[in-house]
């Protein structure tokens, strides 16, 4: 059997940044890897999960030039976990002033789970700045997708006991709409409330994306900070139905992208986003790899990193 492929060893950045991009919001940014390299930009989950320096290490740093930075809202993005002008065509024209900067003409793009949302919504409107597409743990954003996690009979059923302390906070007479009432307490005026739902929704998401249990982390996902952040943000992008008239947007107009190379990588036991979004958005495209592995969600399950080094190595053909 073919030995599993690891993450590129840990590099640091060449540089990092801010850029302003409204009355609001400073987008953090960052290079690595080769300066005079092929251009890649990676797209955080989420949203509102921020990103970290192992983002780096999916990529040959010989090869590439590596483009990181943090949504609005998210990481080291200013202001912190703030909604306003926070939807996905303002986060699509962050990804314009950052790559029209760095004096990059088009480049490949990187997302996992919201990113792969991101991806594809940034190639739906970009399709000539995208050179390809690399894609772990689809997320469509449909209805159905927002309701297997966020509301019982879903992925409720798969992990009862992790529900019901995501489910205990809210009075029984509002859990029929449990997106709208966790809306509610993560944009109380009371700080103590917020970190509560926060904590709950993060820790909720922490229990479902790692194939075996994973204790620590999910703790992890219960970090204040990234909590609120990240369980703040989402909230807000699905209680307003990721900012689309037409939630099933992705799969309608995917024939403006279906000439794009594109490479899926997707657990096949992925509770968090199930594998049916992957495999109906590969019967779209033309020009597609699928990658079905046996692991869940997280993008540090040894089999998806072993996948997505192998697909970024492969798209150095491309170039």
């Amino acid at each position: 059997m073919e030995k599993l492929r690891e993450l590129y060893p840990a590099i640091e950045a060449n540089f990092t940044d801010f850029i302003k991009v409204d009355d609001i919001h400073t987008i953090y940014y960052e290079e690595s890897g080769n300066p005079e390299g092929k251009p890649v930009v990676f797209l955080h989950g989420g949203p509102g999960c921020g990103t970290a320096p192992s983002c780096r290490q999916f990529f040959d740093p010989k090869f590439y030039r590596i483009i990181l930075f943090d949504q609005r809202g998210s990481g080291k993005s200013t202001p912190h976990a703030n909604l306003q002008n926070n939807d996905t065509d303002s986060i699509i024209c962050d990804m314009e002033k950052i790559r029209e900067k760095l004096k990059i003409d088009k480049w490949l793009v990187f997302g996992g789970s919201w990113g792969s949302t991101l991806a594809l919504s940034y190639a739906l409107k970009h399709p000539d700045k995208t050179i390809g597409l690399i894609l772990r743990g689809i997320f469509l954003g449909r209805q159905e997708d927002i309701d297997w996690i966020y509301q019982k009979g879903g992925v409720s059923n798969i992990f009862p006991d992790k529900w019901e302390n995501f489910e205990k906070i809210i009075p029984e007479e509002e859990r029929n709409d449990m997106v709208s009432a966790y809306y509610k307490r993560l944009t109380s005026e009371d700080r103590s409330t917020r970190v509560e739902a926060a904590r709950a929704w993060s820790m909720w998401e922490g229990s479902l994306v790692t194939l075996e249990p994973n204790d620590e982390l999910v703790e992890d996902f219960g970090d204040e900070d990234y909590a609120i952040s990240m369980a703040t943000i989402e909230c807000h992008f699905w209680m307003n139905n990721m900012f689309r008239k037409n939630m099933n947007y992705i799969l309608d107009e995917a024939d403006i992208i279906k000439d794009i190379p594109t490479h899926i990588v997707h657990g096949r036991y992925d509770m968090d986003c199930r594998f049916i979004g992957a495999y109906l958005l590969s019967k779209k495209l033309n020009n597609v790899k699928l990658d079905i592995t046996v692991s869940g969600h997280s993008s540090g399950e040894p089999k998806i990193v072993d996948s997505l080094v192998r697909a970024t190595d492969e798209f150095k053909k491309l170039f």
